[in-house]
């Protein structure tokens, strides 16, 4: 590594290969005529033919193509020449001998359980607007919640090269030489910060609401096995459910079941809540998803929502809001989450003697809309 380049100083201004940073959007006769265009549909020139041409040093090439605030010094001219000749030349910087020089490579891995509409999405949205910005690029992979996949991966991306790794509601208990971030992580390991939400905070949202409504009969959809907030966030219904005296009936309480990440595994849930023949005015849903399911099990059999039965949904993903009855939801922070886990991720590498916490807490809201009302003259009995 140059000795005259510390990490810090390198993390001030990232090197991006995507694209040359500030290319003029137009460029005047003076700067299009100075590039040879016999050799724009060759191959890519190399850093000192560029600069031959251009009658240049390297130097003020690398300068002005790094964006480097020494570049400040250089007439505007010569940068216009320099990217006007860089762009019809088709010059590429050599990434991997500029990685070798710095040690750098500007690059994170991503670990998500699968790429859909949702809870990952709109984490990963707010991962990549801050890596964006920071001028990293980042990889993304998605493991499907295989156990082989989760222990192979991180490795994997590892020996790529990133230079930390954020992972989305997905264990991680490996022990690499990289700073890691945890989006729903739920357990203290050296070298990791956890990004959680303040679930306790969130079920007293959505119980106090429906308690409020007159609703004291309330059936529960837990998530899926795999999921790393499912065992937290029930553990936290009990406790507030406990706290206001609401019973939580055995028969009133389903699990989604299998991989799947849409609707469907609400919908058979919900369905298994009605054969249980237990009556019921409202439902806690353990995501937005499959609080849509739900409502559309209770629609197959005549109940009306909410006139019949409330149902109240958890992350206020982006279809909440346009779901008809517009979702009332318990609002997890998913693209503050995302664009906090990277910013502290992004610290972490650049700052190697920054101490992080092994926990960063973020507080839920509560969106009423449309799906809770009051409870009517009498009780929803389930499917007769």
């Amino acid at each position: 590594m140059d000795p005259r380049v510390t990490k810090k100083e390198s993390c001030r201004k990232p090197i991006l290969c995507a694209k040359l940073p500030g290319v003029p959007a137009k460029r005047d006769k003076k700067a299009r005529s100075s590039a040879p265009r016999e050799q724009s549909q060759g191959q890519p020139v190399s850093l000192k033919q560029l600069a031959k041409t251009l009658g240049l040093s390297t130097t003020t090439l690398s300068l002005v193509l790094n964006n480097s605030e020494k570049a400040q010094s250089i007439p505007q001219e010569t940068k216009d020449r320099i990217f006007a000749a860089a762009r019809d030349l088709n010059y590429r910087p050599n990434f991997f001998a500029r990685s070798l020089r710095s040690q750098r490579t500007y690059s994170v891995g991503v670990l998500i359980p699968e790429l859909s509409d949702g809870y990952a999405a709109m984490v990963l949205t707010g991962i990549e607007d801050f890596l964006l910005q920071a001028g990293y690029m980042y990889l993304v992979t998605s493991h499907r919640h295989k156990d082989k996949l989760i222990d192979q991966y991180p490795r994997l991306l590892y020996e790529r090269s990133v230079e930390g790794l954020i992972a989305v509601d997905t264990r991680y208990d490996q022990d690499l030489p990289l700073p890691v971030v945890n989006v729903s992580g739920h357990h203290e390991i050296p070298g990791v910060t956890n990004i959680i939400l303040n679930h306790e905070k969130a079920a007293e949202l959505g119980l106090q609401h429906l308690v409020d409504l007159g609703h004291h009969d309330i059936a529960f959809i837990k998530g899926q096995i795999f999921s790393s907030d499912t065992a937290v966030r029930w553990e936290a219904i009990c406790t507030v459910a406990q706290r206001l005296n609401i019973s939580i009936v055995p028969a009133l309480t389903q699990q989604m079941e299998g991989e799947s990440a849409s609707p469907e595994v609400g919908y058979e849930a919900a369905v298994r809540l009605l054969n249980t023949k237990v009556p019921f005015t409202a439902l806690f849903a353990f995501n937005d998803v499959c609080a849509i399911g739900a409502i559309r099990a209770f629609r197959e059999v005549g109940m009306r929502v909410p006139e019949e039965v409330s149902v109240v949904g958890f992350d206020d993903i982006y279809e909440a809001a346009y779901h008809i009855p517009a979702l009332t939801t318990i609002k997890q922070p998913l693209r503050r989450m995302g664009m906090l886990a990277a910013e502290t991720l992004v610290k972490r590498i650049c700052e190697t003697d920054h101490v992080s916490p092994a926990f960063v807490q973020v507080e839920p809201d509560l969106v009423v809309r449309e799906s809770t009302a009051s409870v009517g003259t009498g009780k929803t009995t389930a499917a007769s």
